[in-house]
């Protein structure tokens, strides 16, 4: 009996997910699959661009009752999608000339579609800023991220840790008192437990916003 029960858990979680990728208007889920075991969730199939691809991981993780992701998803560009390395990198140039978010000391180089991303800036935001910048681009098939972050003014032992605990504190839909803070040398660890994705991501934003941080390692459980 206690076999069928889980059966069933995990059949209801698998159309939760699947229902949920239909509704959103930004991914076509034609072509993905879904497979669920005692929480953990696994996206299959293909997705016409890195953003649906983004998209569908995200969609997931706000079904209650996931705790974990795994992204298997392919891009498999449409024949108008594709793009050499050349085109990409002009149109991220034109991006970065009107974003004022993404500072000057960010390089972006393209290789087979895939962009890599380095340089050193102040803040998170404008690390997340330059990735979102170009994972919408057609012809994009994946970011590699190697921004690091090097606040300009070290705050004070412990001052990032307080800062990182009042910010959570004040998110209306986080339980504080389920979420711990230690810092090592700017980076934050995130540890407890929540009970959805969208908590956890909502403590990890808030954690990344601080001043002084520089990486946040979030070890957040979720426990529906």
């Amino acid at each position: 009996m206690a076999k069928t029960t889980t059966l069933m858990s995990d059949a209801t979680l698998r159309s939760a997910v699947e229902r949920e990728l239909e509704w959103d208007p930004k991914i076509d889920s034609a072509h993905l699959g879904v497979s669920a075991k005692d929480g953990a969730v696994t996206l299959s199939g293909h997705v016409p661009s890195y953003l649906q691809k983004v998209a569908a991981v995200r969609a997931a993780e706000r079904v209650f009752g996931v705790k974990a992701v795994a992204d298997e998803i392919e891009i498999d560009l449409p024949a108008a999608g594709k793009r050499d390395d050349s085109e990409i990198a002009e149109e991220i140039a034109r991006e970065r000339s009107w974003n004022t978010l993404i500072p000057d000391s960010i390089e972006a180089d393209v290789r087979k579609g895939y962009v890599h991303l380095r340089g050193e800036v102040e803040w998170r935001y404008q690390r997340d800023e330059a990735e979102n910048a170009v994972r919408h681009l057609w012809g994009v098939k994946g970011v590699d991220n190697a921004i690091t972050v090097k606040p300009r003014v070290k705050p004070k032992a412990g001052e990032v840790e307080h800062r990182v605990e009042d910010a959570i504190e004040r998110m209306a839909d986080l339980d504080a008192r389920s979420i711990w803070v230690t810092t090592t040398n700017g980076t934050v660890h995130l540890h407890g437990h929540v009970r959805s994705f969208t908590e956890r991501r909502i403590a990890e934003e808030a954690a990344e916003a601080a001043p002084g941080v520089t990486m946040v390692d979030n070890e957040i459980a979720v426990v529906p």
